[in-house]
């Protein structure tokens, strides 16, 4: 008969790190961003409930599709860390990411417009190129670099 574990049981940072196949130094970092959490035992070791086996595996998708952090914070913002999410926080989470992807997708559609243009066009123009300069951002300081790292 096959076992069933509860949401709340209690997995080491090894075991974490076997199951997502997240490094253990990347589960801390996680961890000091607030996007998952743990528990301390008396001895002061990690414990992770088992339900943050989903919002680990959730962050290695979105950083596999290159989504920021930042934006994972955002969709999670909702979605409880100290007792196991519901099927509607997950929905909410869900909707939320949505929209942060249509807004990605939406500028990749007009870098690849604009990137397609400026192949076509060849004119290398620094002064008029609206991909290389837009809006001429640099220009009215003068000529020669302008960036200087701080």
């Amino acid at each position: 008969m096959e076992q069933l574990h509860s949401p709340e049981e209690l997995l080491t940072v090894g075991e974490m790190s076997r199951r997502t196949g997240v490094p253990v130094s990347a589960l801390h970092y996680y961890e000091r961003l607030e996007l998952i959490a743990s528990q301390r035992t008396t001895g002061n070791q990690r414990r992770y409930p088992r339900y943050m086996l989903r919002r680990v595996a959730l962050i290695s998708v979105a950083k596999r599709l290159g989504i920021p952090l930042e934006d994972v914070r955002t969709a999670f913002e909702n979605v409880p860390l100290s007792s196991p999410p519901s099927h509607e926080d997950w929905q909410r989470a869900s909707r939320e990411w949505k929209k942060v992807l249509e807004q990605r997708r939406r500028g990749i559609e007009q870098l690849e417009k604009e990137l397609t243009g400026c192949i076509g066009c060849g004119c290398l123009s620094m002064k008029a190129c609206s991909l290389l300069n837009p809006d001429d951002e640099l220009g009215d300081t003068g000529a020669g670099a302008r960036r200087i790292p701080v």
